[in-house]
């Protein structure tokens, strides 16, 4: 549903993005993880139709990200979004469903279904004294009036509080389960790493890596062992009446295994650790800067 192949796009001698290829599969939630700068929301305004790459191409539904066609395929929400403040929330979104040519009667439907899903209940109050989360789900209800099959956020959740932020990562995943594809950027990686299939790591305009989440855990990440006994041996450190031996393999945790039996001792409990996606996001970045 979304091809990247080899965009770029360049401000007179700043290279924003430099030869970005990735592919979000029909259903997929596909998450753009880096710092700020690393060419995030460039990339997902070229797919978006609103950058022209300087080389490349971008396709979304099958249609060239430059095609009209493209644009009632899509709903897009940049981080910033600005809203006419002086309208309600109801007729700010009847306005967006007449630009895409929505009937009348299906876009009401369709704007108090997604309000209610959202949990906006003040729809008739001016947006300018709406409150940001508030706004926000204005936003996502936009990028859905014309029911699009594909979705590009960019940090849906930026600046929101905590309790907003879980309401909108719930409901991107919602959409997702509905059949939605979803490309989307996110500075929190925890909430990328809970509901996304596969992502791309950008730094300074590049991808530096891609894949499922499990694949690369498996590839850069690392597992450490914490094994519990009843005795203390080398390297041990005591913990709740207990000692505790950290390991990075099993094979380790086997010969600590054999150790504690031959000290007359058992083993009481295993505990492992996983890096997350931000341990290994870091430890890329850290690569590619050594490089």
């Amino acid at each position: 549903m979304i091809v990247a192949r080899e965009l770029r796009k360049e401000y007179g001698g700043f290279v924003a993005v430099e030869s970005s290829s990735f592919s979000v599969a029909e259903g997929e939630v596909f998450g753009v993880i880096g710092p700020n700068g690393a060419g995030k929301t460039t990339t997902l305004k070229m797919l978006a139709g609103l950058l022209e790459p300087t080389s490349g191409t971008a396709t979304v539904a099958g249609f060239d990200a430059s095609e009209t066609e493209m644009r009632s395929r899509l709903g897009f929400l940049p981080e910033e979004s600005p809203l006419y403040e002086e309208m309600t929330a109801l007729s700010y979104l009847q306005f967006f469903a007449d630009l895409y040519d929505v009937p009348r009667g299906v876009a009401q439907e369709r704007i108090h279904e997604t309000l209610d899903e959202l949990e906006l209940d003040h729809r008739k109050r001016q947006i300018g004294d709406m409150s940001k989360g508030m706004k926000r789900k204005v936003a996502i209800a936009r990028s859905l009036i014309n029911d699009p099959d594909v979705l590009i956020y960019d940090e849906p959740a930026s600046g929101l509080d905590p309790l907003t932020t879980n309401y909108i990562i719930d409901f991107t995943a919602q959409l997702a389960a509905e059949g939605k594809t979803i490309l989307f950027s996110a500075h929190n990686l925890f909430h990328v790493e809970s509901i996304c299939d596969r992502v791309a790591i950008m730094n300074d305009g590049a991808i530096i890596a891609k894949g499922d989440l499990d694949a690369l855990q498996e590839e850069y990440g690392t597992t450490t062992y914490h094994v519990y006994t009843t005795v203390d041996l080398p390297e041990t450190v005591q913990k709740n009446g207990q000692y505790c031996r950290t390991v990075e393999s099993m094979a380790a945790v086997e010969r600590t295994r054999e150790e504690v039996l031959e000290a007359g001792g058992t083993v009481t409990d295993i505990r492992t650790d996983e890096s997350s996606l931000e341990d290994v996001f870091l430890d890329i970045a850290e690569t590619e800067a050594k490089q």
